[in-house]
């Protein structure tokens, strides 16, 4: 019993409907990895292990009582800007160090209802600013592969907390890549949802138009699921999509022979690792080797813009959103000064982070009168076009394979102070994240020890087809349920 943390949460699923162990029993072993893991890899900020065993004792009278759903007592770490009503929720800032939310997040709300258990609030870049989870004001998380290399980011806490067994599942969130990247560089699966798929209400915002809430698993199945639970319509929410949730489950295990693939050459560019390049190239000829068509002529010319686009569309929300942490209303606050404009200041000099800072001055500048024309309304034309770009592939082809990251994980510290360089992190996951589309990444292999995502990207609402995909390929490569130790 002392190792079922190593389950996948179907497997823990189907074991805890069989009563081979309790929920109880499941919790209890996944807290005491975390005892044992979290010195060396700082994947949460807040535990939560009183609140995880009540939550499991009423998982195991649902199954008692015969009305347990797959997610019943699964042990789950939730992103740190995830709201949680009773349950300190700080976006990974100083500035809501100690603040309790009085409600709790739609997604929150329908894991409880299937009856998941919280193990705890997971460590994240600063409002999910960041690429390598660097940039937390409680101490940067550790890739559990190898604890002197980065997790990736923001969603870094949740990715590794999955990869070194300190929970079976994990809930991030996506602006640019935020869990795909780290998902790729910890071995997981990760996958970010169409835009409006998943209700944003309770989430701390950082980019409106970008964020969105998503999965990490050891396997496919297991993120089908979760987003089966998370997924549907939420009134609280104007951007959240009104169609009925279909079963993702649904697409699992079926052939994708005769799909079309295309795999677009700008995302193959100099500078990407030589083992990055030959797992993914093996990806592809197992992939073709199900029965799918590769074609690698396809050109998505203005990829190489959506870089910019993103780093100018996402600190303009930012410096909106975070306009709202004043030092008044709610969180951190110093009165020091003898105005309110200089508390104000001083609340934001001292609440925010570097990173967090760079950010809202690239947005309000951005936004600036004399120059929102140049940058913010240019950056919303060049959405447009990459929208357009994508919208045009979609036509031809069912899914659009890449690289999920151009390198594997890197060691801590060595990005911090290049910004530009850190960016790049992302250059793969920002296309789709700008056009709003879902993506998801799988594990692919190794290179030099360490783990290789392949994106697979669809079109809106087209979750199922990507995950039809990531199990064909999942199950024709052997790579699941990767854990590090």
């Amino acid at each position: 019993m002392s190792e079922l943390w190593r389950l996948t949460a179907h497997e823990a699923h189907e074991q805890l409907r069989n009563k081979e162990f309790t929920s109880v029993e499941l919790t209890q072993s996944v807290l005491d990895r975390v005892a044992e893991m979290e010195p060396k890899v700082n994947a949460y900020i807040t535990l939560t292990a009183e609140l995880a065993l009540e939550q499991a004792k009423e998982a195991d009278a649902k199954f008692a009582s015969g009305t347990a759903t797959p997610l019943a007592g699964i042990p789950v770490a939730v992103k740190d800007l995830i709201v949680t009503k009773g349950v300190r929720t700080t976006a990974g800032s100083k500035i809501l160090e100690n603040f309790i939310p009085p409600y709790s997040s739609h997604v929150y709300e329908n894991l409880r209802r299937a009856g998941a258990v919280m193990v705890g609030k997971a460590n994240m870049d600063e409002f999910a600013m960041g690429s390598s989870t660097e940039h937390s004001a409680y101490g940067p998380t550790r890739n559990p592969w190898n604890t002197g290399l980065v997790p990736g980011g923001s969603s870094g806490g949740s990715a590794a907390a999955v990869a070194a067994g300190e929970a079976l599942l994990a809930l991030g969130s996506d602006t640019g890549g935020s869990i795909r990247q780290p998902a790729a560089l910890c071995g997981n699966v990760g996958l970010d949802p169409t835009y409006g798929r998943v209700s944003r209400f309770g989430i701390v915002a950082f980019g409106s138009s970008l964020d969105q809430v998503g999965p990490i698993g050891r396997d496919v199945e297991d993120v089908a699921t979760m987003l089966q639970c998370i997924g549907g319509h939420d009134p609280r929410d104007s951007t959240s999509n009104p169609e009925p949730m279909p079963d993702m489950r649904h697409y699992l295990g079926r052939d994708i022979k005769g799909m079309k693939i295309g795999v677009p050459k700008e995302y193959f560019i100099a500078g990407m690792e030589p083992g990055v390049t030959a797992r993914i190239e093996e990806a592809l000829a197992t992939l073709e080797s199900l029965g799918a068509t590769v074609d690698r002529s396809l050109s998505l010319p203005s990829t190489d813009h959506a870089l910019a686009v993103y780093y100018i569309i996402a600190p303009s929300e930012a410096s909106a959103n975070l306009a709202r942490y004043d030092g008044v209303k709610y969180g951190f606050s110093d009165r020091s000064g003898p105005t309110m404009w200089d508390n104000m200041e001083q609340t934001r000099a001292q609440g925010f982070g570097n990173e967090v800072k760079r950010r809202i001055m690239l947005g309000t500048y951005a936004l600036s009168a004399g120059y929102y024309d140049a940058y913010y309304l240019k950056a919303q034309k060049v959405r447009t076009v990459i929208n357009n770009e994508f919208a045009e592939a979609f036509a031809k082809y069912d899914v659009i394979v890449t690289p999920t990251s151009p390198a594997v994980a890197f060691p801590i510290g060595a990005k911090v102070d290049d910004p530009y360089a850190m960016y790049l992190n992302d250059i793969y996951t920002l296309p789709a994240s700008v056009a709003g589309l879902p993506a998801v990444s799988v594990p692919c292999g190794f290179s030099e020890g360490l783990p290789v995502g392949l994106q697979i990207i669809g079109n809106f609402f087209d979750e199922g087809r990507i995950l039809q995909v990531a199990s064909a390929y999942e199950q024709a490569s052997g790579f699941a349920n990767q854990l590090a130790g």
